[in-house]
């Protein structure tokens, strides 16, 4: 491993890491791009590989891990190199975090499938980092500049969310979601709201059962013992328009399209992936490795990377200032 521009970093700023993702992905390409547009927010520390960030700010400190041959490299291609290439950066971010030389971490997008090609089961950033962390429960918070949604169940078929709805399962994601909006994002009592499972929340069990089954009990006993504000089951549609009025701090989402879909439809540009319940704060854009157009970088969009960053650093001051 080689190291490049290394400044010593006393300036008190928030230490930014950021891993490149896919190195054939626009990990690179939005990497540069924000960290450019955001000279001087903060101290970066970029992981990667040298040729592939050309370019990067010089006050900027590269851990070049030279783990991709530049003979033979190509753009936009899903290969199991190029997955283990993404693994071994955040494998350097993780201990980069555990030595306290970076702050917080914001991750580029990374190939499902590359890194399945290259052995590893992760299914993304959020089970790798429940993984190496050891923390028992994490949640994942998707956002932009007007929601919150934190998800109940990830990456999973619609068909496996049903079981995947336990009572343990979104206890521990509600007292996540209130725990890390209290204390990353400073909102004191945190309003939560619960969106159902079926259409129209089942209407009293009508359409379905989790809600009766599952939810209801379960946000009875959170509101007995903890006093949270926390309303639901609702209807998806009525949960977020409530949640855009501002009548709620962050939206419980059951399963993964109650979120995104929200989310890439009021603002896609300032979109961002965060995982709740870490022992640091990790951010992502809120977009994949963009395969289909890398090739051609002026077409992609540094704008969810810079919002990742943003919310990186207001965070980590946050947890600073605590």
């Amino acid at each position: 491993m080689s190291l490049k521009n290394k400044p010593t970093f006393k300036s008190g700023k928030i230490k930014v890491g950021i891993s490149i993702g896919d190195p054939s992905g626009c990990g690179p390409i939005v990497t540069l791009k924000a960290i450019t547009r955001l000279k001087g927010i903060a101290d970066f520390v970029v992981i990667g590989d040298a040729y592939l960030l050309k370019g990067l700010p010089r006050d900027s400190r590269l851990i070049n891990l030279n783990n991709i041959e530049r003979k033979g490299f190509e753009k936009g291609k899903i290969k199991a190199k190029y997955g283990r290439a993404s693994i071994e950066y955040l494998d350097k971010a993780q201990e980069l975090l555990i030595n306290k030389e970076i702050d917080c971490l914001v991750t580029a997008p990374i190939s499902k499938e590359a890194i399945n090609k290259a052995g590893f089961s992760y299914s993304g950033h959020t089970e790798y980092f429940l993984k190496k962390s050891g923390v028992k429960e994490v949640a994942m918070l998707l956002l932009n500049k007007f929601l919150k949604f934190s998800l109940v169940t990830r990456h999973l078929a619609l068909k496996d969310v049903p079981r995947a709805l336990t009572r343990e399962r979104l206890y521990n994601n509600i007292l996540t979601t209130y725990k890390s909006l209290n204390s990353v994002f400073a909102i004191k009592n945190p309003r939560l709201v619960v969106c159902g499972l079926n259409p129209h929340a089942s209407d009293n069990g009508l359409i379905g059962n989790e809600e009766q089954e599952v939810i209801k009990p379960v946000l009875q006993k959170i509101r007995n013992k903890f006093r949270i504000t926390i309303d639901g089951p609702l209807s998806v549609d009525v949960a977020i328009y409530q949640a855009l009025m501002k009548k709620h701090d962050c939206v419980i989402a059951i399963y993964h399209d109650q979120a995104l879909i929200s989310l890439k439809l009021t603002d896609f540009g300032s979109g961002v992936n965060m995982t709740l319940g870490l022992p640091f704060i990790r951010t992502s854009p809120l977009h994949g490795t963009a395969f289909d157009i890398v090739k051609n970088p002026r077409l992609v969009n540094p704008d969810s990377m810079i919002a990742a960053i943003k919310l990186a650093i207001k965070c980590a001051l946050n947890q600073r200032k605590a």
